[in-house]
């Protein structure tokens, strides 16, 4: 592996940071050896908007390697809206340009006394001064920074406005659309003044076996290819999934209480497909191409289209059956540098209160809020993009701003992450991964709902279960969290349906070693549980594990109408199938030193 590069914003000081060896082989590279790395870094007293606080930006050992959709990386950090462990997985081409300047990861602290940027071209870096891009959207600051240093080629992340003010589900962006959207590293970005890192590289990128594996990912991305589930995404984006979530009752519909919504065929994969799609739009190296570009009636110009999170967002959940409103409402978000889950899981619950009389026009500005009415959701987007009126306590997420109206039970979130919309009383496997994530309501730690519509892995035990089978699909939860685990370690796309053996033989071919199928599997369940760790050390305990009340209300329409997941039972099969502590909800010392962990046994356990 190459070094990492580390930054201190208040001194100016870098460093190169060697990976000891015996991590390299434990943790790979990604989120797991984020985690490895962050560990100590990560305590309960530590403010995550703070100049102390972390901020990692961590490539894998595929990453840029033009293996089946590895053009990806992640950042993380401790999050400033759940006050946990912090990871967001982004595409693009921003992870393989750093890895051809020469680097890793780039481990960022301090805070700069004015905005700046920073410019990596190989191993050269310089802190510029920023204060002319402060308050620039993200699509525009990509533009000036490249133009500024001068390298057509160089690859920009950067914060919109939202993560200057501390907009705490604030996002990273780069090439023009590509989102690190969840757990607010956006914030921790704008907190250290930092407005963009620029980086270019003319480096190869290192493989261990490079003839190996030119052959192994030309194997495997002529099957990706051909792929039925690729195909698909290729065609109709991740959209695509629109109509049979919608059938199933997985779909949130106004705000999680209904389970059907009968204008969807108007905001799917499909209808855009068929009304406003322009191209698609593809990461580093990656044959699937599942982004979408779209025309709007009446325009020139080409925009980013809506995948499935924001098409569900801004519009089922909110009643909004405008596709062209879906896309603005998106690319509003995206210069804002907001997650278009959060931002409108919030307006969801800021719409749900109203009508319940929990708030009034009083508390919003004088604003109605009236389901599906698209000039006010676009207002609300704006107002807390900037932080005004009714909009800076929508910018503090779903639990805070239920807190602040006595109503935090109606808030649909976990441990202060809003839930994506793929709902657990349609696939009931989702309970399990909203409940035990490592960074609170997340569907990609753990995308289940695919393996509960017929996506098994028989080959590493994950098995097909019937959608509303309970505890007895907690072991198979588990394993799945150890396959994403793995994925998020190298870093690949979790849409690249790639086979176990596949996969190691890739990881062996680029990191030279030979690690079978189940060692592959129990590097995964090594990095799960110290995630779990990290979060037991900043205060999460098993009382954390536990599901919105929304989740435990049946549906009155729809797939799914009557049924509610058994939390509490699945929860219980769960930790025996984990070999947690079901007081406390640690791992107990027997399995983090089965796994290798044995400090963070003594850490969590005592000598």
């Amino acid at each position: 592996m190459q070094p990492i590069l580390k930054i201190d914003l208040t001194t100016g000081k870098t460093e190169e940071y060697v990976i000891p060896k015996e991590w390299e082989r434990d943790f790979l590279g990604g989120a797991s050896l984020a985690a490895r790395l962050l560990y100590d870094h990560l305590t309960s007293a530590l403010d995550p908007l703070s100049p102390d606080a972390p901020l990692l930006f961590m490539t894998g050992p595929l990453t840029g390697t033009h293996g089946p959709a590895t053009g990806r990386f992640v950042v993380c950090g401790k999050s400033p809206a759940t006050g946990l462990w912090a990871e967001s997985n982004i595409g693009g081409f921003w992870g393989p340009e750093l890895r051809k300047a020469g680097y890793d990861g780039l481990w960022i602290t301090g805070k700069a006394s004015a905005p700046v940027y920073l410019w990596l071209n190989g191993n050269r870096l310089e802190v510029r001064p920023a204060a002319h891009l402060w308050g620039m959207d993200t699509y525009r600051v990509q533009d000036q920074v490249k133009a500024e240093v001068g390298v057509t080629s160089a690859r920009v992340c950067v914060i919109g406005p939202a993560g200057e003010k501390g907009v705490l589900f604030a996002s990273i962006m780069c090439d023009h659309g590509r989102m690190a959207g969840r757990t607010g590293l956006g914030a921790v970005m704008g907190a250290k003044n930092l407005k963009a890192v620029a980086v270019h590289g003319e480096r190869d990128i290192p493989v261990f076996d490079l003839a190996k594996y030119k052959a192994l990912r030309s194997e495997s991305n002529r099957k990706l290819r051909e792929d039925n589930e690729a195909k698909v995404l290729r065609e109709l984006g991740t959209a695509s999934a629109a109509n049979y979530a919608e059938y199933l009752g997985a779909m949130p519909v106004k705000y999680y209480t209904r389970g059907s919504f009968p204008a969807v065929d108007e905001v799917s994969g499909a209808k855009m497909t068929e009304s406003i799609l322009a191209g698609q739009s593809a990461c580093q190296g990656c044959v699937i191409a599942c982004g979408r570009v779209v025309k709007l009636p009446g325009e020139a110009a080409k925009r980013k289209g809506p995948e499935y999170e924001t098409l569900v967002g801004f519009g089922a959940n909110l009643l909004n059956a405008d596709l062209t409103a879906v896309v603005e409402l998106g690319e509003l978000c995206d210069r804002y540098g907001m997650d278009t889950i959060s931002t409108s899981n919030t307006i969801g619950l800021a719409f749900h209160l109203y009508e319940t009389g929990m708030i009034t026009k009083e508390d919003t500005g004088g604003i109605e809020l009236k389901w599906g009415d698209v000039d006010v959701i676009k207002r609300l987007v704006q107002m807390t993009g900037s932080r005004e009126g009714f909009g800076d306590l929508l910018a503090q997420g779903a639990k805070r701003f239920g807190a602040h109206f006595g109503a935090e039970e109606e808030a649909v979130q976990v441990n202060g992450l809003e839930a994506a919309y793929h709902d657990p009383r349609g696939v009931s496997g989702m309970a399990l991964s909203y409940a035990t994530s490592p960074r609170g309501a997340c569907h990609n730690q753990s995308d289940y709902f695919f393996v509960d519509w017929g996506h098994s892995h028989e080959e590493i035990g994950i098995e097909f279960m019937e959608r509303h089978a309970q505890a007895e699909k907690a072991a198979n939860v588990a394993r799945h969290q150890n396959w994403r685990s793995v994925d998020n370690a190298l870093v690949s796309c979790i849409f690249a349906n790639v086979g176990a053996q596949e996969k190691a033989d890739l990881i062996n071919a680029a990191c030279g070693l030979d690690w079978s199928v189940e060692e592959m599997m129990r590097f995964g369940e090594r990095s799960w549980n110290l995630k779990r760790a990290i979060n037991n050390r900043l205060g999460l305990t098993a009382q954390n594990d536990k599901l919105p009340k929304a989740f435990l209300t049946p549906l009155p329409d729809g797939g799914s109408a009557g049924f509610v997941p058994d939390i509490e039972g699945m929860l219980f099969a769960y930790y025996e199938a984990r070999g947690w502590d079901e007081a406390t909800g640690k791992p107990t010392r027997e399995k983090l030193v089965e796994l290798g962990l044995d400090d963070v046994a003594e850490d969590l356990w005592g000598v």
